[in-house]
Parts: structure tokens; C-alpha cells; sequence
């Protein structure tokens, strides 16, 4: 039963030694002092720890459901062939749609599988040394039919000064394809996209080897060091508030959070991967004027870069 003003009673005494202990603050339950150096190490490996078994939880769920969905696509492209009867306009019609949800769940899956080896640090690279004009335009034969169907031009611009050097080609194209894949769903109908790559000359400060005078006619040696790839597109735009958190996992732009298509995770796979071939990746835009995505690839692999991880 509870009680009312009424028949609550409190004693004056009570009354007084509640004043006094507000007004005193010594009489108050101390708080507990600040975590040491020890157990703030503990509580963080704790949290790392429950951390990669939820991510690996998430990428083994992610890869008993790929086998199966790619059989399921499998019989789809089979009915769609005609080779198992005749079709219908109507049954083509589902057919293309139930192919074109399949690839997406398909892509999901490929996204977490990515994130999981990428975030527990299992991610290897494998440098070859390979043509950078070729990879690109690979790429962007891939992709062209997709652009044409959303109403979308993709031009790819060759630059026969890139030289041939040691690079991952799988992981560029999976950069650049997760680019690609923001620009075609950001871009309206009727925009551009274009696929661009060029010598650069990258100047790292690091902070632990500073420059010292002998050294600095070597450092400033103008010839390229790495390859810058560009994405750009005529889409929307990005503000500059959000240039950074683009590359975060799982972000979706405020007004983007509506939109099925995508978790988030295409832009934060490409950094992760650029960072493990000890490169970096940025994004130049303002509201309404587009967008370029852009990253630079080392001529000459860094060494402990092959992990994927970023700080």
C-alpha cells in the first residue's frame, strides 16, 4: 500500500540530520577514485574481446548464408535461361527481380565477410607487380552495365604515365567497386561518374623519423611515389562536417538514414583496405556540387601495413 502526505510520518529529528548531512559534504558517500592504468587496460581488452566475438559471430552467420543464397541465385539464372521451359513476360519479370534482390543479399553478405577479416586483423595482402591503367578499366567494364541501367554515364580515364608497380589488385577493385557503388546510388539519373588515376607525389610527416637536413634533398625528390585513383561523381554533395564520418562503420548520412539500399559499411571497408596497403583515402565535397573520393596507393608496399587496420 502506498503511503500519502497524511499518514506519512517523519520525525524532526530526521528532518534535521538530513539538512546537516546535505550541508556537509564529508558525511556523503564518497565516489569511488579514478580507474587505474591496470583496470582501464582490463575493461578495454574486455570490451575488445567481446567485440571480435561479436564480429566473428556475425561473419560466421554471414558465411553459412552465402552458400546456400548462391545456389538459390544459381536456379534463378537458370529458370532465366529458358533452358528448363519457355517464360512468360510476367515470370521474366519476377525472375529479374528476384535475381536483382538476390545480388544485393548477396553483396550484404560480402560486406560483412569483409568487415569481419578486416576488423579481427586476418585480412593478407598480396602484391604483384601489375598494370594500374588495366585494373582500372577492368573495373569499369564490370560496372558499365549497371550505370546504363540506372541511366548513368561512367567514363574511366587512362593516364599512360602511371607505371607498372607492385599492388593488390583484388583489394583495389574492391576500393574502388565499393566507390562506384556510392556513386551510382547517389548520383541521379542522368549524372556523370568518372574513374581516374594518376602519379602522385604523397609527402608523409611521420612523426617518429623527423626530417633531418641531410636527408631533406632526398625527401623532397619530385619524382611520383605512389598512385592517386579518383572517383567523382554529380551527385547531391556531402557537407564538409561530415567529410571524415563517411569512412565510419555502419554511417549513413542524416538524410540518407531512410534509405534501404546499403549498411553503411562500403566506404569503411574502403578505408580499412586502403590503410592496410599503407595508403589513405579522403573525400572532396560541398552540398550540391558533388563528390570525389580519392586514395593513394605506395609505389613500394609499407612493411606491418598488411593488417587492414586503422587507427
Amino acid at each position: 500500500m502506498g503511503l500519502s502526505p497524511e499518514n506519512t510520518c517523519v520525525s524532526d529529528d530526521a528532518v534535521s540530520r538530513a539538512a546537516a548531512d546535505a550541508e556537509n559534504p564529508a558525511s556523503k558517500p564518497q565516489a569511488t577514485d579514478s580507474l587505474s592504468y591496470d583496470e582501464l587496460l582490463q575493461e578495454y581488452s574486455q570490451l575488445r574481446e567481446r567485440f571480435l566475438r561479436t564480429t566473428n559471430a556475425l561473419g560466421s552467420a554471414a558465411h553459412d548464408l552465402k552458400t546456400p543464397l548462391a545456389i538459390l541465385n544459381g536456379y534463378v539464372e537458370l529458370l532465366q535461361s529458358e533452358k528448363l521451359g519457355t517464360l512468360n513476360n510476367r515470370q521474366r519479370d519476377v525472375l529479374r527481380d528476384m535475381r536483382s534482390n538476390g545480388q544485393r543479399l548477396q553483396q550484404f553478405i560480402q560486406d560483412f565477410l569483409s568487415f569481419s577479416v578486416l576488423e579481427t586483423g586476418e585480412m593478407k595482402m598480396r602484391y604483384e607487380v601489375g598494370d594500374m591503367n588495366a585494373c582500372l578499366s577492368e573495373v569499369c567494364r564490370l560496372w558499365s552495365h549497371r550505370f546504363q541501367e540506372r541511366g548513368l554515364a561512367l567514363y574511366f580515364l587512362g593516364n599512360d604515365k602511371v607505371r607498372r608497380f607492385a599492388f593488390d589488385s583484388a583489394k583495389v577493385q574492391r576500393v574502388i567497386s565499393n566507390l562506384l557503388e556510392n556513386a551510382s546510388k547517389f548520383t541521379p539519373a542522368g549524372g556523370t561518374v568518372w574513374l581516374h588515376g594518376e602519379p602522385y607525389m604523397w609527402e608523409r610527416r611521420a612523426a617518429n623519423n623527423p626530417v633531418v637536413p641531410s636527408e631533406r634533398r632526398t625527401q623532397n625528390d619530385p619524382l611520383p611515389n605512389s598512385v592517386k585513383v579518383s572517383v567523382s561523381d554529380t551527385g547531391p554533395g556531402i557537407p564538409a562536417e561530415y567529410h571524415i564520418e563517411v569512412f565510419d562503420d555502419f554511417f549513413r548520412l542524416p538524410q540518407n538514414e531512410n534509405q534501404t539500399d546499403g549498411m553503411g559499411l562500403g566506404l569503411a571497408i574502403a578505408r580499412r583496405l586502403v590503410n592496410g596497403m599503407g595508403g589513405k583515402i579522403w573525400v572532396e565535397s560541398e552540398p550540391g556540387a558533388g563528390c570525389k573520393f580519392s586514395f593513394i596507393i605506395p609505389l613500394k608496399p609499407v612493411t606491418g601495413a598488411s593488417k587492414g587496420k586503422s587507427k
